[in-house]
């Protein structure tokens, strides 16, 4: 996963209305009703059939922390999934995303100007066009270069170009995410 993947999935936990289960049993019985079959939980955390089965039974109550994250990771992933597609649907119809960065900004512009990019914090509302090319391409399994280019391309009519309005020949780059956010 990149660094825009992970901002994506961490506003769709944002839009949780309930907590995930807690305990580790919870957890597991959670995989159970959403994969079916202790081959499938064991196969998605990396474990034997044979733990899953002690951590139904709660004869394992603690996993180590590296099979206590994938457990994590795989209930999350899973959990309230209508409630995460309503919220994308929403920004990507009506209201958008906001994405705050910080990264260096690179330019492609006429001779004359200055292209040497540099570090910029922006915190910047982008429409729901993007919202939805972001959502689709990250359906799709794109990498996080491709990711990168739809924000950066958002970024640089928005805010750069301020649509249309001015800086006509920029073409901006992103690079160097120091830190990445989306909300929606």
């Amino acid at each position: 996963m990149g660094i825009v993947d992970d901002a994506l999935d961490r506003a769709d936990q944002e839009a949780f209305t309930r907590e995930p289960p807690r305990s580790l049993k919870a957890r597991i019985n959670f995989l159970m009703k959403q994969l079916r079959t202790t081959k499938a939980v064991a196969r998605e955390i990396g474990v034997s059939q044979r733990s899953v089965e002690r951590y139904i039974k709660g004869e394992r109550k603690h996993p180590p922390k590296a099979v206590s994250d994938r457990i994590d990771t795989a209930v999350r992933a899973r959990w309230q999934p209508r409630v995460r597609r309503r919220r994308q649907q929403q920004a990507a119809a009506a209201t958008g995303i906001t994405v705050e960065t910080r990264a260096r900004f690179g330019y492609t512009a006429p001779v004359g100007t200055s292209d040497d990019g540099r570090m910029r914090r922006l915190t910047v509302h982008l429409p729901p066009p993007y919202a939805r090319r972001l959502f689709d391409a990250q359906q799709q399994g794109a990498d996080d270069a491709r990711l990168r280019d739809i924000v950066a391309e958002g970024l640089q009519e928005i805010y750069f170009k301020d649509g249309g309005r001015r800086a006509q020949d920029l073409e901006v780059a992103l690079t160097d995410v120091d830190y990445f956010d989306v909300s929606y």
